[in-house]
């Protein structure tokens, strides 16, 4: 009988990311039906490599690579122009 190798596989970057990247919480008084005066933030404690999202970023940075910023005296890009992929960090 033919043995069958099973396939190995790995997760996309985006899913290994999301478990490094923490997001807000959608109401400023914490999750809907939460108690009154508990603790916001995160729950468990932090573990190496995580880190919150910011909001004044792009979440994707490849699709906005060399795009400029047309407001005046906005802060400069910083892009990279010897790469042009940028991986999630």
């Amino acid at each position: 009988m033919k043995e069958h190798k099973q396939p190995s596989y790995d997760d996309f970057s985006t899913v290994e990311k999301s478990h490094e990247y923490i997001t807000a919480e959608e109401f400023p008084d914490g999750p809907f039906g939460s108690p009154v005066n508990q603790k916001l933030g995160k729950s468990t404690s932090w573990e190496e490599g995580q880190r919150t999202y910011s909001a004044f970023n792009y979440e994707n940075k490849n699709l906005h690579e060399k795009a400029q910023r047309l407001f005046p005296g906005a802060h400069p890009v910083h892009d990279n122009p010897e790469e042009h992929e940028q991986n999630p960090s």
